[in-house]
């Protein structure tokens, strides 16, 4: 992406039985989000698009398959990966969706990987529809990590004036109490520090550290976590020139963030620091992969089968996970490219 260039992003429609295909659809009918880059969407003929969106859909200036696909010059491009829909269960997982989900994330992995894209915006996926195609990965993020070759990897999400960083994600909550290390969380910290530096313009992040216990294990009354694992985490973030403040007890942490104490919180597990993001900003979080060698960025919401193709859905999700990959590749760095 040369200086004056406009990102180049590539949006995948996510479960074609879900709301992707509709809230995209919308999303990119709006002037404006057009606008912020040139953006290529990956996903069925676009006549398949409009009977799954339900809606209209806008009209690519071109239109390619995945072995034609080279570096955009259009504003809009559609391109299609050939997929069996048949097999679409209605609104509800199947196989066919699972498949279809998974080969056009593929397909623009591909492309991020020969330097066709700066980014990837990705539309909602059913982990149960992937698992029905016979794939091992619990969600998008472990399917970049493994597509990029890179071990660590963390999910930050970003909510109106909140931003939030989990140090463990799709497990259940036993297995993410086992994971807690002081290199685990150590890791998420510099990933937060430097995407904040790198794509969020922050010159000295602050990061403020969740404990895991009720009022931070209140001296080991509720729990030793803090003193043996997180607090020993915060010293060598500190030590590695990281701004990072605590073990906060958790339920004040995200209060003091929204009165700008920190450019982010660092969540032990998904609900901790989900449900502070969901709460202040339902409609427009967005879910950032960090580690990555590419900017990735997704919808904070599901497939809502209940409500594919009906019109209903609301596409500010969309808008804001698009604006945000713009925004990350706006900040004056393009991002290394892996190897092809």
């Amino acid at each position: 992406m040369s200086v004056n260039a406009k990102p180049r992003l590539a949006l995948t429609l996510g479960d074609p039985a879900g709301i992707g295909p509709e809230v995209a659809a919308k999303a990119l009918a709006d002037d404006t989000v057009r606008g912020l880059a040139d953006i290529t969407v990956v996903g069925p003929s676009r006549a398949e698009w409009a009977t799954l969106a339900g809606i209209p859909v806008p009209t690519p200036d071109v239109v390619l398959g995945p072995d034609a696909w080279d570096a955009p010059v259009a504003r809009f491009g559609l391109v299609t990966v050939p997929v069996d829909l048949s097999g679409l269960a209605g609104a509800a997982p199947s196989r066919a969706g699972g498949e279809a989900s998974v080969r056009f994330i593929q397909t623009a992995i591909d492309a991020a990987r020969a330097g066709r894209v700066d980014g990837i915006v990705t539309g909602p996926i059913s982990k149960h529809a992937i698992r029905l195609a016979g794939y091992p990965w619990p969600g998008h993020t472990e399917l970049l990590a493994e597509a990029f070759g890179v071990r660590e990897v963390a999910m930050l999400f970003a909510g109106g004036p909140l931003r939030v960083v989990l140090a463990t994600i799709h497990v259940a909550l036993a297995e993410a109490i086992s994971l807690l290390t002081v290199d685990r969380i150590l890791t998420v910290c510099r990933l937060a520090d430097d995407a904040l530096r790198r794509r969020f313009g922050l010159a000295e992040p602050r990061l403020g550290v969740c404990g895991l216990n009720p009022h931070a294990g209140e001296q080991g009354r509720f729990g030793t976590e803090e003193r043996d694992v997180i607090e020993p985490a915060i010293a060598a973030a500190r030590n590695a020139g990281i701004h990072a403040v605590g073990p906060l007890p958790p339920d004040t942490a995200f209060h003091q963030a929204l009165r700008g104490a920190f450019d982010v919180v660092v969540a032990m597990y998904h609900d901790q620091g989900l449900i502070a993001v969901k709460t202040v900003a339902f409609e427009e979080s967005v879910n950032v992969t960090l580690g990555l060698p590419i900017v990735r960025t997704s919808v904070d919401h599901g497939t809502a089968y209940d409500i594919a193709g009906q019109g209903r859905a609301n596409p500010h999700g969309m808008m804001a996970a698009i604006r945000l990959a713009a925004d990350m590749l706006g900040q004056g760095e393009t991002p290394p490219h892996a190897p092809g």
